[in-house]
């Protein structure tokens, strides 16, 4: 037999050869098993190292939330077009939270595993892939703790009756979106990584101007939509403010955020477009990752 029909009886592969993208794809899902013990292991080992350990996955979004809702809820007065400040603040912080630890651990999910990806065979995509459903799960219980501070702050500002429970099963389909959403953008962000080392340092500058041009703390329409009415639309409708909407619509009664059907056609768009971006632009370069 020749080298050629030897390597192809045996499964061998060429060493530095983008595989097709169907093929690809299929491995994707042959080794779904692979992926998801490599998140869930390492959502359990999240915070082994600290003395209160998985508490801290509920702590740190807590104290972000606290910090923001005295700072800019009270002390600056930022207060405008909100009908529940406290309620407004601590969703747009615990959701904003985990696109923040997505996209940055996403990010450095090769690098940070150039062992791994020098040593075995398997689509790299899995890396960011996993990274991004254990940042899920070590968020989800922080969820929790939201939901449950956003429904108290409700009662506490605007009384039972302004409770929504008919929309609370919203929160599912956000959450989903969400992380697929935030997996796409760091498929972006973890090929321009392996590329350009240096992205991983201006990271948490971009992430911080993402999170005042979403509306995390504040309502856009209301601090910026009466000087600048062009810039409060596009702030409005880009993908980040779009999902902080539907977590608020689904939560919180706040008059300025009504239950809007379209939200959800964008939020649609935006995960799914910007996850097939991300995940072409992750397999363009499969060939080359720990090969730099």
């Amino acid at each position: 037999m020749t080298p050629r029909e030897l390597a192809e009886k045996y499964g061998l592969r060429p060493v530095g050869v983008r595989p097709k993208l169907s093929e690809y794809i299929r491995s994707i899902f042959e080794r779904l098993d692979f992926l998801g013990v490599l998140a869930s292991s390492r959502a359990q080992a999240e915070n082994q190292n600290t003395y209160l350990g998985q508490i801290w996955t509920i702590l740190t979004p807590l104290l972000n939330s606290l910090v923001y809702v005295l700072i800019f809820g009270f002390l600056l007065n930022s207060r405008k077009g909100m009908d529940n400040t406290i309620g407004f603040i601590v969703v747009g912080t615990f959701t904003y939270g985990l696109f923040s630890s997505t996209v940055t651990d996403t990010a450095k999910s090769i690098r940070s595993n150039i062992k791994l990806v020098q040593s075995l065979t398997f689509p790299r995509v899995i890396l960011p892939l996993s990274t991004a459903l254990k940042d899920l799960l070590v968020a989800l219980p922080g969820f929790v703790v939201m939901f449950v501070l956003a429904e108290v702050s409700v009662w506490n500002a605007q009384g039972l009756q302004a409770l929504m429970p008919h929309r609370w099963p919203l929160v599912i389909p956000a959450i989903v979106l969400f992380a697929i959403f935030s997996a796409g953008v760091g498929m972006i962000f973890a090929n321009f990584a392996s590329r350009l080392p240096d992205t991983i340092k201006f990271l948490p500058f971009i992430l911080r101007v993402g999170m005042y041009a979403s509306g995390v703390i504040f309502s856009i329409s209301h601090q910026i939509g009466n000087q600048h009415w062009l810039l409060a639309g596009i702030l409005e409708h880009q993908p980040i403010a779009v999902f902080l909407n539907l977590f608020r619509q689904s939560l919180i009664n706040e008059s300025s955020i009504p239950l809007d059907g379209s939200y959800w056609w964008q939020a649609a768009l935006w995960a799914v477009g910007i996850f097939v971006i991300g995940f072409l632009t992750f397999w363009r370069d499969e060939a080359r990752y720990g090969r730099e």
